[in-house]
């Protein structure tokens, strides 16, 4: 293993969608959305012990999640575990670790990924990644990985490729632009182009050349990390930390960097991936009985009577019958129940937040 290779996973989202089964005190990264026996951080994880030495493996999360994260990777002390004082979007979790590698190693060069999707071809991921550590650590450019679309989904961003590559590395792409999530028309006219990609937010680049580009088009937000440099790896990371980071505007590092950066580059992949962001795409990769019902973790403790296509979460210890109902959510959690119909599972956000003001925040 190369040891100039790092590795940074986020784990600071709350995951809302997924309520209440994912809620602020215990997010989606740290649950077994699947039913597979592990957690989203702890499969993310794994994937990543196989190319990337295990100290060089960072987290990025809240400072909330801190035990967590140790409970579940089995990391002792707080060295590798990056807690954020506020939530603040990408941008400036990223520009920070980013900083605080380079500190470590000039040479370090960094996959960046987010701890909660699912990749079902691990070792054609790992291929990808390794390939794209090598592509980035020998060039300038910001490499981030493309799905190949299998439909015209208007829930991800879409990546527009040019006919330009990489010097020396031709399966890596310019990026042409980033678009925001489209309507269906869109999708399908994106989608039977075949010069447009999902944006996955993995993204590859040797740390001093992201920092070059971040003074470039976000100096203001560089220069809060920047004026750590010499404390960054010392006792006195965290009290920088506190006093700096609440600052930063709440921006995406798409938004603040890859979409002004002409250095940007697009590697297609093709590695079975979901973002898992919602309660459909799990019920779209999980095993169902005869009638299309999902039943997460088992079907021991749930009976079902002329039901369908519904999608089921519910804990072992409790006794569930659900008769009459189809195409249906329910979820309980937290002495917290959700029945919804799938199609209106976009509106669960404005349902946390209705619930947050009746229920308190205890239960979200």
């Amino acid at each position: 293993m190369n040891k100039n290779q790092y590795a940074i996973i986020m784990a600071g989202g709350v995951g809302s969608r997924f309520w209440p089964v994912s809620r602020t005190a215990l997010p989606k990264q740290f649950i077994d959305v699947l039913g597979t026996g592990k957690t989203l951080i702890q499969d993310t994880y794994q994937r990543f012990k196989q190319i990337i030495p295990e100290e060089n493996i960072y987290i990025l999360t809240n400072h909330k999640y801190i035990t967590l994260v140790q409970e579940q990777l089995g990391i002792e002390g707080t060295e590798r575990i990056i807690g954020e004082p506020a939530m603040r979007n990408t941008a400036p979790c990223i520009a920070y670790a980013c900083h605080k590698l380079q500190a470590l190693n000039p040479e370090a060069t960094m996959v960046i990924a987010p701890s909660d999707h699912l990749i079902q071809d691990t070792h054609q991921f790992l291929e990808d990644v390794a390939s794209s550590l090598v592509a980035a650590a020998k060039s300038e450019a910001l490499i981030t990985l493309g799905i190949k679309p299998s439909r015209p989904d208007t829930g991800y961003g879409y990546i527009q490729l040019s006919d330009e590559s990489l010097p020396a590395f031709n399966a890596f792409s310019k990026v042409s632009a980033f678009k925001e999530k489209p309507d269906l028309d869109t999708a399908k006219a994106y989608v039977s182009s075949g010069s447009f990609l999902w944006n996955a937010g993995i993204f590859i680049w040797k740390a001093q050349n992201v920092l070059r580009e971040l003074e470039k088009y976000t100096p203001e937000l560089n220069a809060v990390f920047k004026k750590g440099q010499d404390v960054y790896n010392t006792a006195r990371e965290e009290k920088f930390l506190q006093e700096n980071y609440p600052s930063c505007d709440s921006i995406s590092i798409d938004y603040a960097l890859m979409e002004k950066s002409k250095k940007v580059y697009v590697l297609p992949v093709d590695f079975g991936w979901s973002d898992l962001g919602t309660w459909t795409s799990v019920y779209g990769l999980s095993d169902k009985d005869t009638s299309g019902n999902v039943l997460i973790p088992d079907a021991n403790n749930v009976i079902l009577y002329n039901s369908s296509n519904c999608m089921v979460n519910i804990p072992g210890q409790k006794k569930v019958v659900i008769k009459d109902l189809h195409n249906y959510i329910i979820a309980e959690a937290n002495d917290t129940l959700l029945i919804c119909p799938i199609s209106s599972e976009q509106e669960v956000k404005q349902v946390v937040a209705d619930a947050t003001k009746q229920f308190g925040s205890a239960y979200i």
